[in-house]
């Protein structure tokens, strides 16, 4: 799980990223979900933890990410995104304010409240309230 700050976001620059998550994650055997807005991308990987390690780093050599901090790795006996290549949630379902996120909310939250933001999206997907994906 990490975090980072878009460089340059815009409709384009996310449909991209999500393209290349998708393409190198089918090929990788990666899942997860990447909740993103102007302000933030939050990202939760799973998989083969040498994928998964492999992931972050293409991520963090990514010029369309900033400032890209790993929150948590940890092995896990079941994904919770196991059937998405990488869900996509525009930030409109569980995450903080704008306010919150400049007032560096991260730096005050444990990976085990941030890892409740991708357990809640999981539970809305379960419930059959999907973001777009």
């Amino acid at each position: 799980m990490y975090v980072s700050q878009p460089f340059g976001y815009d409709m384009p620059s996310l449909s991209g990223i999500l393209l290349d998550a998708r393409k190198h994650n089918l090929r990788d055997g990666i899942t997860g979900a990447l909740i993103c807005r102007h302000d933030i991308y939050l990202q939760l990987l799973e998989g083969p933890s040498d994928k998964v390690q492999a992931a972050a780093q293409r991520i963090g050599r990514d010029d369309r990410h900033v400032g890209m901090k790993i929150l948590l790795s940890e092995s896990v006996a079941d994904r919770m995104f196991g059937q998405w290549a990488m869900l996509h949630d525009p930030a409109k379902t569980v995450i903080w304010s704008e306010a919150e996120i400049a007032d560096d909310i991260l730096n005050r939250t444990t990976p085990a409240e941030i890892m409740r933001v991708f357990e809640a999206l999981a539970d809305q997907m379960e419930q059959g309230v999907l973001p777009d994906a």
